[in-house]
């Protein structure tokens, strides 16, 4: 599964204080991308609130009325976007949202209104 490093976007102030540098977008637009799909956001929603820090995708797949292949799919977006983390423990993977990368988003989004 993956265990690749979070991608390297220290840089990022806000949209609102300056130009995202080119470097930076290439990052982070895939994971706005995978992102824009409404079953992937909530898929990455689950992931990141679990209780435990992580879930497994057999608390995933009945939360949709969509097909295993088709979750699995959406799952395999999200880690190649760099936004979750995977673990096969047995028959089951496990999923984790990795942090530093939703941090990244999030700052980039931060609007700070003017004093």
């Amino acid at each position: 599964m993956s265990n690749q490093a979070a991608p390297d976007v220290s840089c990022c102030p806000s949209l609102a204080e300056q130009r995202v540098p080119a470097e930076a977008a290439a990052v982070l637009a895939p994971a706005f991308k995978a992102l824009g799909d409404p079953v992937r956001l909530q898929l990455m929603s689950m992931i990141a609130s679990a209780e435990s820090g992580e879930i497994c995708v057999c608390d995933l797949t009945p939360a949709f009325d969509l097909t295993g292949p088709t979750i699995s799919h959406h799952l395999k977006t999200l880690r190649e976007a760099g936004l979750v983390d995977a673990e096969r423990r047995g028959t089951w993977v496990y999923y984790r949202a990795r942090p530093a990368l939703l941090r990244q988003l999030a700052a980039l989004l931060t609007v700070v209104p003017p004093a």
